[in-house]
Parts: C-alpha cells; structure tokens; sequence
C-alpha cells in the first residue's frame, strides 16, 4: 500500500513538473538574428509599404471577386456547390470606398455605393463580418503597424519567382504586441529595391473569438510601372469551415486591374472630345444612300459603346488576341461565304462570367468564357452564335447613337447599357450559328462542343453567378439548355475519368490582364500531363502562381523600311492560345500575328 501511494505521489508530482515546464516552454523557438543585409533589405521592405499604400490611396482600379464554396465529392475529392461575383471600381483615396457594378437585373437596386456597403457585402462573402472593410485587409502586411518594433522577421530562404529573386522571411507578431488583424505568414521581397512581391499567410484573431474571423491567404504584386509593384491577385482558400459536413469550405480568386484609370468627376467629363489635326473634306466626299446612312448610324452607336465600355475598364483595349478571335470568326465568314459591309472585328470583356455578345459588327467574349472553352471549335461555335446575330441583322441599339446617353457613372455600365437580345432573337441566331457552323472547316468537329455543353449541364445549379452574363447574352436558355443545343447531336458521352476528354478548363487557363492598362495577353503555358480525374477542375477556382518578371518599357517602334519596290514579307504564323489543362489547342486554321507575351 505504501509503494502504491508513493508511485501515485511520484506520477503527479511528474505531471506538474511537466505541466508547469509547458506552460513556460515558449511558443516558438528563440529567432536567429538577421544579418545585417537582411536587416537593410526589411528596413527598405517596411519603407516601401508605406510607400505602396500612399500610392493605392491615388488609384481607383476594378475589383472582381469570384468565389465558390465547395463540397465533398467521392470521385473528384470537391466541387463547387455554390458561388458568388461581384465587381466593382474602388476609389482607396476615400476610406477604402466602392461603387459596385450593379446588375442589369436588379432594376438600379442591386449597386451599393461607399464602404458600408459594397465592401461590407463582400467582407460577408468570405464570412468576414466583423469589419465593412476586412477584405481588403488582404492587399496589405500592416497598413498603420509593419516594422520591427511590432513583427519579428526570421529569414528563410533566397527563392526565385519567375526572373526576380526575392529573400523570402516569415514574420510574426510579437508576443507583447496586443491586438487582433497582425499578420501571420511569410513574405518575398524582392532584393533590389527591397518592394514586397507576395505574402501569404492569414491575420491573427482574439483568443476569445469562437469563430475565425480571418482566413488564409496568397497576395501577389506585379511591377506595373518602374519601381511600383501593385496588388493584382489574391487567392483565398478555407476548407471545413464550421461544424456541418457539408461545408467543405471554400476556394476565391480576386484580380485588380485598371490602376491606370482616372476617376470621372462627373457626369460632364466626356461631353466634348477634341480631335486633333482633324481637316474638314465634306466637299470631297461621297453622298450617302438612305441604307449606308443607316449603316452608319448603327456604326456610330457601336462605336460608342465600345468606347464607354472601354473607359469604365470592362473591355480590354484592342490587342493582337483580337486577330486570333477574328481569324476563327473569318474561317465561318470563308467557309459560308457570307458577303457583309464591313469586317468583322472581336475583342474582350475582362469580366468572369460565361458570356458573349455582338455590337454592331463587333462580337465580344468575355474572358472566363475564353479561359473555359478547351478548343478551337468551341470558341468557333461562340463566335458562330454572335456572327448570326450579325447576319440575321440584330443591330445595336441606335440610341447609343446619340453619346449624352452614355455620360453616366462607370458602376451603372451593367444597367444603363443593354446589350442582350431577345430569346425570339437568340432562337433565330441559335438555328443559323447551327447552319453556319456546318458548312465551315469545324463541322467535323461538334463532338468537343457537345462535351462542353454536357459538363455546363453538370455544373450549372452549382455556378449561377458565373453563368449569369452582366452585359450580354446567356450560354443557356431559361430552362437550363444550351442555345447552341444543336451543335452538341454526335458528342461522346461525358466520361470523367476518360483523360483523353477534356470537356472545359478552369478558370484563368488562356488569358492574362495587365493591371495597370488592361491590356491581355495569351499565357505561355506547356501542357501538363493529367493524372487523374481530379486534374481537369472544369470552371473551378484554382490557386494563383505567378511567373514574375521586372517591368520593362515599351520598345520603340522601328522605323518602317524604305520602298525599293519589293513585296512586304508576310505576316509571322500565330498559335491559338494555349492551354494549361494538358491539352494544347490547335492553331487557328487561318494565321494571325504572334500575341506578345507580357
């Protein structure tokens, strides 16, 4: 008895020991000393957040959120189950205040305007409630607090990201610093000029807090002007938050772009447009017929359009992508042998959702709709629908005609520009885009399209936002079909686990935007193999990883040739864009410019 009450006596005299051992046991180890040029460069890290702030506070650029929540999938290990979009033009001069692209069918009432608002919105969206303007956090180290009387800086590693070498450390608050929103991660600075490129991380919370406020995050910076390294994308990715097994957390990309746009003071500032060096020929030119007249009307409201569109930072400025889109457009024009008045021209709506639409003579598509289409034919079979809305005569609205209709705050672009036709309209584009499409170079090639549409049809209760279109037309009808159902008769069976089937690529595969003049450019990306089913991701949200490069000016152009009576050389061949989801896309019959890389 005597053994036993000692050995009880022993083993808890153990466990306080032990337990009042790990109460003292600090909770990191000790940090090792910086050198003193890794102490220089933080120092020029910490001077140069507070730098980028003050220039972010100059900016108003676009913000687009998109965001899917996932589930569970005994195949796929997750999918989207829901989403969530929203845009917006956000003027940081003013705390951090926004105008939300409003919806076109939200009849006016769907656009919020200041920092309790849209912002408090979209916190919500990442079930951050506790601070109207918590997601923004996510642009920044510390906005008021970066330096190393609050942090402390561990060096890690020398790392390259893309061509420009970075110190990477891992910070922390320290442990007398009270308060909650410090960050907790690892930075990259980049070691010329000591301008912080990435962070990841997430933000430190109260210990009282039941629920995390903050959650993980990837925050990259691109050098869009000599020595200003901007935010351009954020990746956010949570899984199993809360308690339900169904929520599997979720997946959310954000991208700035425009940092080069000015904000418009009022509703005046493009009521008169100065052209310079302009002569005045009236007494040179040509009658116009009552038909060429109105040719020229609609051009004039296209024109328009496409201006504004343009100004607000919805539509990419034309590039030399827009020659591979007319080339595949031109192969349907060839192979029917359409006769139209003036070219056809294509460019790019820099939003995510699933959607196209023709002004004038000019087709749009939008970017996640490109970045999602796996093939050549694909795209041809978008193009097709807007080339029949072209041939069949479903003009622009000529009230565009007249400019003042235009002069209206960039946010109610989506509500005060309707460019979406009528489903008697897109009934009649549907059944001649099926005629054309059949007597162009792809009519042997409907099988990929029909697999598109088949993995749309898997996909679309999930992704609601991503295939509600803000300015143009749906790729399905409101019964869930698609427009183009025609093209889809033949198409193999959608199979997951055939790797050979590529039905749709996740979003951002093929175009790139430049953040500060919106430009895009065709990523240079080699074809990964697949390994399984769960590669392929169709439409989903995936991480962001950047191959960064230092800015470099624009190079002059050369000076054109003398003319000694020689023949120009033709124009070099071009590819179609490529593709990351392991299937490259073959080359647009027709060549087209090479597309510059950024």
């Amino acid at each position: 008895m005597y053994l036993r009450k000692f050995s009880t006596i022993g083993l808890a005299l153990m466990l306080g020991v032990s337990a009042a051992y790990a109460k003292k046991a600090p909770k990191y180890p000790p940090p090792v000393p910086l050198t003193p040029e890794q102490s220089a460069l933080v120092e020029k890290a910490i001077a140069d957040e507070r730098d980028t702030v003050k220039q972010i506070e100059k900016s108003t650029p676009l913000v687009q959120t998109y965001i899917q929540n996932m589930q569970q999938d005994p195949a796929l290990y997750q999918v989207p189950q829901s989403d969530e979009y929203s845009i917006a033009r956000v003027d940081f001069g003013k705390s951090f205040s926004a105008n939300e692209y409003g919806s076109r069918k939200s009849g006016g009432k769907g656009f919020f305007k200041g920092s309790m608002s849209y912002l408090s919105g979209l916190t919500k969206s990442f079930h951050i409630t506790y601070s109207a303007t918590g997601f923004m956090d996510m642009m920044f180290i510390d906005p008021s607090g970066f330096d190393q009387q609050h942090y402390i800086f561990t060096y890690v590693r020398r790392d390259f990201l893309g061509t420009v070498r970075t110190m990477v450390f891992d910070v922390r608050p320290k442990p007398d610093v009270k308060g909650a929103g410090r960050f907790f991660g690892r930075i990259w600075v980049e070691d010329q000029d000591g301008h912080v490129v990435r962070f990841n991380g997430s933000y430190t919370g109260s210990k009282d807090d039941e629920v995390a406020h903050y959650y993980h995050f990837d925050s990259w910076r691109t050098n869009v002007q000599p020595g200003q390294w901007l935010p351009t994308a954020i990746y956010v990715e949570e899984s199993h938050t809360g308690d339900s097994k169904k929520n599997f957390g979720f997946r959310a990309q954000t991208y700035f772009w425009g940092y080069s746009l000015k904000l418009p003071q009022g509703e005046s500032d493009n009521e008169s447009i100065q052209v310079d060096d302009a002569q005045d020929q009236s007494g040179q030119s040509q009658d116009m017929s009552p038909l060429q007249a109105q040719r020229q009307w609609v051009s004039q409201a296209e024109q328009n359009v496409l201006d504004r569109l343009t100004q607000a930072g919805l539509l990419a400025p034309p590039s030399d992508f827009d020659k591979v889109l007319e080339t595949v457009t031109n192969n349907v024009v060839i192979g029917n042998k359409i006769e139209l008045p003036d070219d056809v021209h294509c460019r790019v709506l820099l939003t995510n959702t699933l959607e196209s639409l023709s002004i004038g003579n000019t087709i749009l598509v939008s970017k996640g709709l490109i970045d999602t289409l796996p093939s050549e034919e694909g795209l041809a079979a978008v193009l097709t629908f807007q080339l029949a809305h072209i041939v069949l005569g479903h003009h622009t609205d000529t009230r565009y005609a007249f400019n003042d209709r235009l002069l209206f705050p960039d946010e109610a672009a989506f509500q005060r520009i309707n460019m979406n036709h009528t489903p008697a309209d897109n009934a009649a584009a549907a059944k001649k885009a099926v005629e054309l499409f059949n007597n162009s170079i792809y009519k042997d090639k409907s099988a990929s399209v029909g697999l598109f549409f088949q993995q749309l049809a898997v996909r679309q209760k999930a992704l609601t936002a991503l295939l509600t279109p803000r300015l143009g037309d749906s790729l399905l009808k409101t019964d869930g079909t698609p427009w183009l159902s025609g093209l889809t008769q033949g198409a193999p069976k959608l199979n997951p686990d055939d790797l050979t089937q590529i039905a749709a690529l996740p979003l951002n595969s093929r175009l790139r935007v430049d953040s500060w003049d919106d430009k895009i450019y065709a990523l240079n990306v080699k074809p990964a193999a697949l390994l399984s089913s769960r590669d392929k991701m169709p439409f989903e949200v995936t991480p962001i990883y950047y191959r960064l490069v230092r800015y470099q000016p624009p190079a002059a152009p050369a000076p054109a040739p003398a003319d000694n009576g020689t023949a120009a050389p033709a124009a070099a061949p071009a590819q179609a864009p490529a593709d990351n989801g392991g299937n490259a896309a073959p080359p647009a019959t027709t060549p087209a410019p090479q597309t510059p890389q950024p």
